[in-house]
C-alpha cells in the first residue's frame, strides 16, 4: 500500500471512533506540520500506522484537556510524539507558556510517558536525521527494524552495547557489557566480536599486541541502533 492510501485510511480509522471535541480536534490538528511527519518520516521508517494515534488526548497535571500530536502506544511504552514549530513554540512564546509547556513535559514523564520532539523544520527539510533518531528511540522498543532490510540487522543485545558505547563516552571493555547486561564474559566478548565483523566496532589490543582489551566505536554505528 502506498503512502497516500495508508495515510487517508489511517485518519478515517482514528475519526470513525472519536466524537465530538476528539473527533474536531483530529479534524483541526492534523495538519501540514503533521502529515509531514507521517509522510517524510514515520511512513519511511515504519511502513504502518499501527499503534500511532494523532491528535491524542491526555490530561494535564491541572486536569485540563490537552492534545498530544502523536502517541505510539504498545505493551512497553507510551511515546508522546510533537512536532514544534519555531513560531508558536519560541517567538511567540510568553514565559508563562513556556512554564505551561515544560511543566506539562514533565507531568507526562511522571505519567510514564516518554516525550520526543522534533523540530518542524528538520521534519520538513531534514528528515533522515529525523529518521535516524526516531529509529534510535523506537529501537529500544522493537526487536527488529525492518527499515533497515538492506542492512545487516542487529539484535536488541547488540543495540543495547552500541547505546552503553556512547552513554559511555570511551572505549568499551568486555566487563562493561558483563556488568550492563548481566552476561558471562564469554557471552560478552562473543557480541562484541560480533559486531566488530559488521563494522560497528573496532578492535584496540593491549601492550603486548596479544589480546584484544576493548573496542572502539565507528562513525557508521548509529545506522545499527
Amino acid at each position: 500500500m502506498d503512502f497516500e492510501s495508508a495515510h487517508r485510511l489511517f485518519i478515517e480509522r482514528h475519526l470513525q471512533e472519536r466524537t465530538g471535541e476528539r473527533r474536531d480536534r483530529l479534524e483541526r490538528g492534523h495538519r501540514e506540520a503533521e502529515q509531514l511527519f507521517c509522510r517524510n518520516v514515520w511512513w519511511p521508517l515504519r511502513q504502518t500506522f499501527d499503534h500511532l494515534h494523532p491528535e491524542y488526548e491526555v490530561t494535564d497535571w491541572r486536569g485540563l484537556r490537552y492534545f498530544c500530536d502523536f502517541v505510539w502506544i504498545t505493551p512497553s511504552v507510551k511515546l508522546v510524539i510533537e512536532i514544534k514549530g519555531f513560531g508558536p513554540h519560541v517567538q511567540d512564546m510568553d514565559r508563562r507558556t513556556f512554564c505551561r509547556e515544560l511543566n506539562r513535559e514533565t507531568f507526562l514523564t511522571a505519567m510514564g510517558f516518554q516525550v520526543i520532539s522534533f523540530a518542524y523544520d528538520d521534519v520538513s527539510q531534514r528528515p533522515e536525521l529525523c529518521k535516524t533518531l526516531l529509529r534510535m528511540v523506537l529501537g529500544r522498543y522493537t526487536a527488529l527494524d525492518t527499515s533497515r532490510a538492506s542492512s545487516p540487522r542487529t539484535s536488541i543485545a547488540e543495540r543495547e552495547i552500541i547505546r552503553l558505547a556512547c552513554t559511555l563516552g570511551r572505549a568499551v571493555r568486555p566487563i562493561d557489557v558483563v556488568r550492563h547486561l548481566n552476561l558471562d564474559r564469554r557471552t560478552a566478548a562473543d557480541l562484541l566480536q560480533t559486531l566488530c565483523r559488521k563494522q560497528v566496532f573496532e578492535a584496540r589490543y593491549g601492550p603486548a599486541g596479544q589480546r584484544v582489551v576493548k573496542y572502539v566505536l565507528k562513525d557508521a554505528a548509529r545506522a545499527f541502533m
